[in-house]
């Protein structure tokens, strides 16, 4: 008999940990659930967050409108002890990428967008109107879309 495969365990990595990464993980366990993936738990944090910090309230209201719930949501930062329980690191931005490598992210972290198949940054809506805050979370559902099948090829 074999033993079951450990838990891959995903963190979401942007800024202040109030916008663009809890977005990211609470698209992502809906499409893994969607998609009846399991044996998968994903977490974020910011590289410059303030602990306990809420969603930003036009990350947290678009997210209501589209059914996501960030209510819950405490911001924390990244880690070196983070980041060593992490088996994949996705970042928004080149920026995060560096600070990830820094603190000891190595070759599990990666940009989101490639890890899903696409080039470039994720943009921070952060302080905008809600119009950018509604682009990022469209764009972060395609991400976060093909980032589950992909992690359910390799589970």
């Amino acid at each position: 008999m074999t033993s079951p495969r450990p838990e891959t365990r995903v963190l979401m990595v942007c800024s202040g940990n109030t916008c663009r990464s809890p977005t990211a993980e609470a698209l992502l366990r809906r499409e893994l659930a969607a998609a009846g993936i399991t044996g998968v738990t994903v977490s974020s944090a910011g590289t410059g967050a303030q602990d306990g910090e809420p969603a930003s309230e036009g990350a947290y209201l678009v997210a209501l409108e589209e059914g996501v719930d960030l209510g819950m949501h405490r911001s924390r930062r990244v880690t070196p002890d983070l980041l060593a329980e992490a088996d994949v690191i996705l970042a928004m931005s080149r920026s995060h990428l560096h600070r990830l490598a820094l603190l000891g992210g190595g070759d599990r972290a990666m940009l989101l967008t490639e890890y899903a198949g696409e080039e470039g940054d994720v943009a921070d809506p952060y302080g905008g109107a809600l119009d950018g805050y509604r682009e990022a979370f469209h764009h972060l559902e395609r991400l976060t879309r093909a980032t589950a099948l992909r992690l359910g090829e390799v589970r």
